[in-house]
């Protein structure tokens, strides 16, 4: 499969991360909520990268903590946070880990990784939903996304990134710290920033689906700068298409509509 193919199809998987989330809500994340943890998004571009920097054996240890954290975050994910999800969907993680590691390198193996690593980044992309506000985490995005352009027109992000993407946990296991497919390759950050999106506009499903339809085009458009550069932010076409939306619609983003009373809130 070319890169330009290869590529194309991880915009449209941001696009589609964008368009999967459903509102979900658990009333006792409410008491953790803090503006701070809108920092979250910038400072894992930042800690990874000072972290890589400092020590290139910490790319194993976040080899590590993808595979044994991203399989269970995707299984949250298929029992309750995307569309039409129910809990015995979490069984699905099982033949996609099984596939990922048994198919690694091929095609196959690649898009479970793939789909693995989206459906953890939308429990990810939940939990903050959930602990911050709407408007500090839309301008975390923004920052994360700023962030990611300064680093790779600096050069400070393809070394770090090199060295995380061959990273191998043990025994050839599955590498779900980062995103491979096809002559093509994406941060983790990539789509968690594509799921976090599609987390914040939830609550309203018109809204979402024009973000997710603005991600693929302008993903698509995106790409074609690879023409004359080698490395590009995927964040960028995400963070830009969140902005649209907002402007477009003319009022803030709202978080999902809460039902008060059990302890545990579902809007869908």
């Amino acid at each position: 499969m070319s890169f330009a193919v290869s590529i194309s199809i991880l915009g449209l998987v941001q696009a589609a991360l964008v368009a999967l989330p459903a509102p979900f809500r658990v009333a006792w994340l409410d008491r953790l909520r803090s503006p701070w943890l809108a920092l979250i998004p910038a400072l894992s571009i930042v800690v990874v990268v000072g972290a890589i920097e400092l020590d290139a054996g910490s790319a194993t240890a976040l080899a590590w903590l993808a595979l044994v954290t991203v399989p269970p975050l995707a299984a949250v994910a298929l029992a309750f946070l995307v569309h039409g999800s129910r809990p015995s969907w979490a069984l699905v993680v099982l033949p996609l880990f099984a596939l990922a590691w048994a198919a690694k390198g091929a095609l196959a193996g690649e898009a479970a990784a793939v789909a693995l690593s989206g459906l953890g980044c939308v429990t990810l992309g939940w939990l903050l939903v959930s602990t911050v506000a709407a408007s500090w985490l839309r301008l975390g995005v923004y920052a994360m996304a700023t962030i990611d352009a300064v680093y790779v027109s600096a050069d400070l992000l393809q070394g770090p990134n090199a060295v995380l993407s061959v990273a191998v946990p043990a025994a050839d296991l599955p590498q779900l710290q980062a995103v491979h497919f096809g002559h093509a390759q994406m941060g983790f950050g990539d789509l968690f920033v594509a799921a976090l999106v599609g987390c914040l506009l939830a609550a309203t499903r018109p809204r979402q689906l024009r973000a997710a339809a603005l991600v693929a085009l302008l993903a698509l458009t995106f790409d074609l700068l690879f023409f004359a550069v080698d490395t590009l932010p995927a964040t960028v076409p995400v963070a830009v298409a969140l902005a649209l939306v907002v402007r477009g619609d003319g009022r803030p983003v709202a978080g999902a509509t809460t039902v008060k009373g059990s302890g545990l809130d579902v809007s869908r």
